[in-house]
């Protein structure tokens, strides 16, 4: 198999394997971020905020069952091997989360809109992908640089819950780890509501299973192969706008996971539509609707980049490896949506 595949193309399939099951997952479970947030808000059900947290528990049982049985080096994930800084987390969150209620979606719930003929979405997706890159690398970089200098982590101990844990302990770092996936797990569990639909509990254990499947996949290249390729899980903030750029630059640039994991999301979603019957051709017909979309998607591109990920990558991919940014972003994220959905709407007029 590595005979026929360069490791670079190895860590694409990885990713194109998760991100199927992660587009399956939009369009038949019905898993969304904005979608779970307007739920829990204004539509009076926490079934789908509930399969998240399913989603995370999962995905952290997995991925501390890695760790334990030597297949995942937890210092090596990107979450675990950077400098936290707080500030970050809150500011790139607050943008995060209101820019995806301005746009009606996040990076991965517009991939995955695509996939069933949404073209308002196709803009969505370019713009965050243009806006990422603007301030990753492009004209803002220095700004950004500035502000949020980011470095490799430089203390002994990954800035993870369960490593600083099991360093306050001495309790073994995945034991902590599956213990606290566990209580996550049987949190999430604890409605009624989610434990009779088999279906929403499914798709949410699919999707943890996604992220762990990032993890596996890419440390065993990163053990076996020749290249010096990073040990990452799903997200779609920088991703997408990686994919724009192989887009463009293909023969000059080799694959990647990222590239790999925004196809398989959309191939997935695809699928799942027609599976549904419910893919159809849409676009906008309110000029004001699409000026929001596109302020939304920008904002949240620029947000992801500060916060170092997006609701998949932050409230899943680092949540699965227990990184402290993990929760601070998601809980920042959550409150920056609310905000926007609020403008959207209630407005911001006091109630008389």
């Amino acid at each position: 198999m590595t005979s026929l595949f360069s490791d670079a193309q190895l860590v694409a399939l990885v990713g194109l394997f998760g991100g199927i099951f992660l587009g399956l997952a939009a369009r038949l479970g019905r898993f969304c971020t904005l979608g779970a947030i307007e739920d829990v808000l204004y539509g009076g059900s926490d079934t789908r905020i509930r399969m998240w947290a399913l989603a995370i528990g999962t995905a952290v049982i997995g991925s501390f069952g890695l760790m334990a049985s030597g297949l995942l080096t937890g210092s090596e994930t990107y979450y675990l091997s950077v400098r936290w800084m707080p500030l970050a987390s809150i500011v790139g969150g607050l943008m995060f989360g209101y820019g995806m209620a301005l746009a009606g979606n996040c990076g991965f719930g517009a991939i995955a809109r695509l996939g069933g003929g949404d073209l308002r979405s196709f803009v969505i997706v370019l713009v965050m992908g243009v806006s990422t890159y603007v301030v990753l690398s492009g004209p803002l970089a220095p700004l950004r640089d500035m502000l949020f200098h980011q470095v490799p982590v430089t203390t002994d101990t990954p800035p993870g819950l369960a490593h600083y844990a099991a360093a306050a302990t001495g309790l073994p770092v995945p034991v902590i780890g599956i213990t606290t996936g566990l209580l996550i797990v049987g949190a999430a569990l604890a409605s009624g509501g989610l434990r009779t639909d088999p279906k929403a509990m499914f798709w949410s254990i699919v999707v943890g299973l996604s992220i762990v499947s990032g993890w596996v996949g890419t440390q065993w290249v990163a053990n076996t192969g020749f290249e010096s390729l990073p040990v990452v899980s799903h997200s779609f903030s920088a991703p997408v706008g990686e994919s724009i750029l192989y887009a463009m630059t293909g023969s000059a640039r080799p694959l990647s996971f990222a590239v790999g994991s925004v196809a398989g999301v959309w191939c997935g979603a695809f699928a799942g539509s027609l599976i549904k019957g419910h893919f159809r051709w849409e676009a906008c017909e309110d000029p004001r609707e699409l000026r929001r979309q596109i302020m939304g998607a920008a904002i949240m591109g620029a947000g992801a980049v500060l916060a170092l990920g997006c609701t998949v990558g932050q409230g899943l991919s680092a949540f699965s490896v227990l990184a402290i940014s993990a929760p601070v972003t998601f809980l920042a994220i959550f409150a920056g949506a609310a905000l926007g959905l609020k403008q959207l709407i209630e407005g911001f007029s006091p109630a008389e």
